[in-house]
C-alpha cells in the first residue's frame, strides 16, 4: 500500500463524513417542524421515546446529533431526563440504518442489468445527477432540500469507493491478514481499537464505514471484527458525553451520563454474550469465516437490537446512577438563569427547537416588564423601598436577558432556513428590544416615585384618579401585547394600535389638565415636573407596545410587512375600519372617564 493509496484513503474519508454531514443537514432541516412536534409529545412512555429515537436518527443518519438535540431539550425543561433516556436507546439503534445502507457494495451486478443501478458505482453519480437538477432545474417547495440529500447521498458513497478502492491493494498484504488474525485472540485490543478509532472520527457510522470498506480485502472474519464493532459504541458516547457537558445544566450533562453508561452496558453485553455464544458453538460457522460489508452491518444491527430489547426495560438504572454522578448545584437557580439555561446551542440541530426555546424566554421576559410597570404605578400611589428594589432587581435581569437572548438569536441565524424560520427569527429580533424597553421606562417611572418621595411632593387627588384611568389603559394594552406575541394572533395584534392612540389622547388630556391645576396653584412647578415626566414615560410604553403589535401584524399582512410605516400612516388616517372601530371602542372605555373626571372637579 503506497502513500497514494493512503491520501485516497484520507480523501475518501472525507468525502464520506462531508458527504454524511450534509446529507444529515439537509434531512434535519427538512423535518425541523416534524421533529418539533414529535418531540414535544414524548411522554413517560420509555417505548414511544424509544421509537422516536430510532425514527429521527434513521432520518438524520446521526446519533450523535439526536443525543446532543435530547441534552438541549432537557436543559430547555421540554422534556425531562426520564423521558430522554427512551430516545437515546431509540438513537443507537438507529445510527445503524446507516451501515444498512453501506452494505449496498455487497450488491452482485452479474445477475440482472437493473442490479447495476444499485450499485454505489451507479447509485452515486445517479443520486448527484439528481441533486443538482434539483437544486438548479426546478423550483418547487423544498427542491433544494431534497436536493442537498440527494447531493450528499452521492457524496457519500463517491467516497466510500475511494476508501474501497484504497484499501484494495492490502488483500495481497500478509502483514495486514496477520493484524486482524492477531486480534481474533487480543479482543481487548480490539476493543481498545475501536474505540480509539470512534473518538478520533467522532462519527460510529463513519467508523463503521471504513471497517466495511476494509471488507474488500477478504481478510477481516467475525472473530477478528466484532470486537472492534463492541468498542465503537464507546468511542461514540464519549464523544456525545463530552459534547453534552459543555457549559450545560445538571439535567442536560446526566443525559451525556446516561449515553456513556448505556454505551458501556451495551459493550458488556456484546462481549458477554459473543464469548458465550462461542463457548457453546454457535458462532462455529461464522467465527473464522469470511466477514462482508453486510455481515457487519447485521452484526452492528443486532448487537444494538439486543441491547435495545434487554436494556430498555431497566433504563431506570441509568437515570439513577446518572444522578448520583452529577449532583444538583448548591447554587440556588432562579427563573431568570432557568430560562437563560434554556437556550442551549444543543438546539441549533433543530432550528425550530431553538425558536421555541427563544419564544418561551420571551415571554417570560414580556412577562417581567408587565409586572414591572404594574409595580411601577404602585410606587407613585404608595412609596415602597422594597418594592422599589424589586423593580430594579427584575430590570437588571430583564438587561441581562435582552443581551443573551440578542446573542442566541444571531448565533442561531446561520443554522435557519429561508422562509417562515427566517420571519419568527427576525420578529424574534425586533420584540427583544421592545421588551427590554418597557422594562427601562418602568425603571424610570420607579426613578420618579423615588425623587417624589425624597422631595416630599404630592399629587393632587385628581392627579391620582386621573393615573388611575391611565393604569387600567396601560394594563390593557400590555396584556393584549402578551397575547398577541404569546399566540402570534393577528386578532389579538389588531387591538394594541387602538389602545395605543387612546392613550396617546389620555395623555393629551391629562398634560391639558395638568397645566390648569399648575395655573390655579393646586400643585407646585417641580410636582408637576415629575408628573409630565411620568406620562412621558407611560406613553412610550404604549409606543413599545404598539410596535410589537405591528411586528406581529406584519407575520400575516404583506402590505404591514412591506412597510409597517406606510401601514400604520394609513390606520391613523381612517382607512382600516377593525382599527376604527376599536378605537371608538377603547375611546369610550377611558377616555370617556377623564372627561367624567374633569366634569366632577369643575
Amino acid at each position: 500500500m503506497t502513500i497514494f493509496n493512503i491520501i485516497s484513503l484520507f480523501g475518501g474519508l472525507a468525502l464520506f463524513l462531508y458527504g454524511m454531514r450534509i446529507m444529515g443537514d439537509g434531512l434535519k432541516q427538512g423535518s425541523s417542524g416534524v421533529l418539533k412536534k414529535a418531540l414535544e409529545k414524548v411522554t413517560n412512555n420509555q417505548f414511544f421515546g424509544f421509537l422516536l429515537g430510532l425514527v429521527v436518527t434513521a432520518l438524520i443518519q446521526s446519533s450523535t446529533a439526536t443525543v446532543v438535540l435530547t441534552s438541549g431539550l432537557v436543559g430547555a425543561g421540554i422534556i425531562t431526563l426520564h423521558q430522554s433516556i427512551g430516545i437515546i436507546i431509540g438513537a443507537n439503534l438507529g445510527t445503524t440504518i446507516t451501515g444498512q445502507i453501506i452494505r449496498l457494495l455487497d450488491l452482485n451486478a452479474d445477475a440482472a442489468f437493473w442490479l447495476r443501478f444499485l450499485q454505489p458505482s451507479t447509485l452515486a453519480p445517479m443520486a448527484a445527477i439528481i441533486g443538482i437538477l434539483l437544486i438548479m432545474a426546478f423550483k418547487f417547495k423544498n427542491s433544494d432540500l431534497l436536493g442537498t440529500v440527494a447531493v450528499g447521498f452521492g457524496i457519500l458513497f463517491t467516497g466510500l469507493m475511494n476508501m474501497t478502492a484504497a484499501v484494495a491493494p492490502l488483500s495481497e498484504s500478509t502483514a495486514f491478514a496477520n493484524l486482524f488474525i492477531s486480534l481474533s485472540d487480543r479482543p481487548v485490543l480490539g476493543y481498545l481499537a475501536g474505540a480509539l478509532a470512534a473518538f478520533a472520527i467522532q462519527s460510529s457510522s463513519a467508523t463503521i464505514g471504513i471497517l466495511q470498506a476494509l471488507t474488500v480485502t477478504g481478510k477481516l472474519t467475525f472473530a477478528s471484527v466484532y470486537a472492534i464493532i463492541v468498542g465503537i459504541y464507546l468511542g461514540d458516547c464519549v464523544t456525545t458525553g463530552i459534547v453534552c457537558s459543555i457549559g450545560a445544566s445538571p439535567d442536560a450533562k446526566r443525559t451525556g451520563i446516561i449515553h456513556i453508561l448505556y454505551g458501556i452496558g451495551k459493550s458488556a453485553l456484546a462481549l458477554i454474550g459473543v464469548t458465550i455464544l462461542h463457548k457453546l458453538g454457535f458462532l462455529d460457522a461464522i467465527w473464522d469465516a469470511r466477514i462482508t460489508s453486510g455481515g457487519i452491518a447485521n452484526t452492528h444491527t443486532i448487537f444494538n437490537l439486543a441491547a435495545a430489547l434487554i436494556l430498555l426495560p431497566v433504563c431506570g438504572i441509568f437515570e439513577k446512577i446518572g444522578r448520583s454522578i452529577v449532583k444538583d448545584e448548591v447554587k440556588k437557580e432562579t427563573e431568570t438563569d432557568r430560562v437563560l439555561a434554556s437556550l442551549t446551542p444543543a438546539l441549533f440541530t433543530s432550528p425550530e427547537l431553538a425558536l421555541k426555546a427563544v419564544g418561551n424566554a420571551l415571554e417570560y421576559m414580556n412577562s417581567v416588564a408587565e409586572q414591572n410597570v404594574g409595580r411601577s404605578f404602585d410606587v407613585i400611589r404608595e412609596y415602597d423601598e422594597k418594592l422599589v428594589e424589586t423593580i430594579k432587581a427584575y430590570e437588571d435581569d430583564l438587561d441581562i436577558m435582552a443581551d443573551h437572548i440578542s446573542d442566541y438569536l444571531v448565533q442561531l441565524s446561520t443554522h435557519v432556513s429561508p422562509g417562515g424560520e427566517t420571519n419568527r427569527l427576525n420578529y424574534y429580533i425586533k420584540c427583544v428590544s421592545e421588551f427590554e424597553r418597557i422594562g427601562d421606562l418602568a425603571q424610570n417611572v420607579s426613578e420618579n416615585a423615588t425623587t417624589k418621595h425624597e422631595r416630599n411632593a404630592r399629587f393632587t387627588d385628581g392627579a391620582y384618579e386621573e393615573l388611575t384611568v391611565l393604569r387600567e389603559a396601560t394594563m390593557e394594552v400590555l396584556k393584549r401585547t402578551s397575547a398577541a406575541f404569546r399566540e402570534q394572533s393577528l386578532e389579538e395584534a389588531e387591538h394594541i394600535e387602538p389602545v395605543e392612540e387612546v392613550i396617546d389622547d389620555l395623555i393629551a388630556a391629562l398634560r391639558s389638565n395638568h397645566f390648569i391645576r399648575l395655573a390655579n396653584g393646586e400643585c407646585s412647578i417641580y410636582t408637576g415636573y415629575i408628573f409630565l415626566d411620568m406620562l412621558t414615560n407611560f406613553e412610550r410604553v404604549s409606543d413599545q407596545c404598539a410596535n410589537i403589535g405591528i411586528h406581529t401584524i406584519a407575520l400575516f399582512l404583506p402590505e404591514a410587512a412591506e412597510s409597517e410605516h406606510e401601514y400604520v400612516h394609513r390606520l391613523h388616517h381612517g382607512e382600516d375600519e377593525t382599527f376604527n372601530r376599536l378605537y371608538e371602542m377603547y375611546r369610550e372605555q377611558f377616555y370617556n372617564k377623564i372627561k367624567v373626571l374633569k366634569k366632577q372637579s369643575a
